[in-house]
């Protein structure tokens, strides 16, 4: 079996890194671990956008390249491995982009696609709510129909980027007397509606990407529905393996991998034979990752839908990253727990903060628990219960 790529696609990889390391070089951006859900920069989109590296897989005529989705993930792989702010677009090209393709009105698609493909607007996702857990069918955010509009009531939670964003693609119950997995429906909510409060959320490492959203009686306009009004659950169905199969879900700490690799090269005849081999074998399940998440892609040009195969790539990936994070912090040893700004600290802190913010790595698009079902009875014909 050939894993080589093709000429092609080399040239795009080095046609993104060029642009990366210019990048660099003009001090546009410092490499940041989970940069691609946690550091946004408008001017840094814009400029992906002018390159065609936004919605390449979409129609030309809704502003995209009609390129392959392999084509894509070398694109997504390079800005994850140099860290690059790129939190404000990436939710809407990875999903929100094809959630309209598939199910969003003509007006929406031409309304909304040609300015996330230039970098112009950035979405949230509004799914997660209080004492809902991983359960997204146990959604209370209200959508009652009046004339013209839909009346929102509810809060979202874990909300990323919301503060950030101009829109949030919010799932709403639309039906309070139908079993919980219908009666939903899911809308485009412009941020800056009245009636609309974003609170933040500040993780354990004191940092904001997080937040509450709250809605009271928000007034969407009604053809800011995606779809069909109360057949949410099967649309989201579809959208969420985009969301969780994508090379993010092994390299949102590369930065940090990459860092502690280079460190212990640095100190190879320091560095203890086990932890030479330990570091090694994570450089095994990396590769092993980056094929999982590649199958997903080629699925995808072959015009398939990954599901159980998507729930196997990240469920592998999120717990590799953990791995590589808890590795960092136990080879550089007590320094490695230095937070950024205590000068003692290894590669400035980001060690640390990589070990704390692992552990929802796993958690969120959905749990490894909530995965290996998915795996089992999808992928394996295995009975429910």
């Amino acid at each position: 079996m050939d894993f080589e790529f093709t000429a092609g696609h080399r040239r795009l990889r080095e046609e993104v890194r060029a642009f990366l390391e210019e990048e660099l070089r003009a001090g546009t951006f410092q490499p940041t671990c989970d940069a691609w859900g946690h550091v946004s920069s408008r001017e840094f989109s814009r400029k992906v956008g002018a390159r065609g590296w936004i919605g390449m897989t979409w129609p030309r005529k809704y502003g995209g390249q009609e390129r392959t989705y392999t084509e894509r993930l070398v694109v997504t792989e390079e800005l994850l491995r140099y860290g690059a702010p790129a939190a404000g677009h990436w939710a809407a090209d990875r999903q929100m982009g094809n959630s309209l393709l598939a199910y969003g009105s003509e007006e929406l698609r031409n309304s909304f696609l040609p300015r996330i493909a230039r970098g112009e607007v950035f979405f949230c996702i509004g799914i997660s709510e209080p004492e809902a857990g991983s359960d997204a069918a146990a959604t209370r955010t209200r959508a009652v129909e009046n004339d013209g509009y839909y009346s929102m009531s509810g809060q979202k939670v874990w909300t990323s980027g919301a503060h950030e964003s101009d829109y949030c693609y919010v799932l709403a119950r639309t039906d309070p007397t139908v079993p919980k997995h219908k009666g939903l429906s899911e809308f485009i909510v412009d941020l800056s509606l009245p009636g609309i409060t974003i609170r933040p959320i500040l993780s354990m490492t004191g940092e904001h990407h997080f937040n509450e959203v709250f809605f009271d009686n928000v007034q969407v306009p009604k053809e800011m529905l995606v779809g069909a009004k109360n057949l949410a659950w099967y649309q989201m169905a579809r959208q969420i393996d985009y969301e969780r199969s994508g090379m993010e879900r092994l390299m949102g700490n590369y930065p940090l991998f990459d860092a502690i690799t280079r460190r212990l090269k640095q100190r190879r005849e320091q560095t203890k034979a086990g932890v030479r081999h330990k570091l090694a074998e994570l450089w095994v399940e990396f590769e092993v990752g980056r094929l999982l998440v590649y199958r997903v892609a080629w699925i995808l040009d072959q015009g398939k839908v990954p599901n159980y195969e998507a729930a196997m790539a990240k469920t592998y990936c999120t717990e590799f990253e953990q791995r590589a994070a808890s590795f960092a912090v136990t080879a550089l040893g007590p320094a490695g727990l230095l937070m950024p700004g205590d000068r003692r600290a290894e590669l400035g802190g980001s060690a640390a903060v990589g070990h704390m913010n692992a552990t929802g790595m796993t958690i969120g698009g959905g749990t490894s628990e909530i995965l290996r079902n998915v795996i089992a009875t999808r992928g394996m014909g295995l009975p429910h219960g």
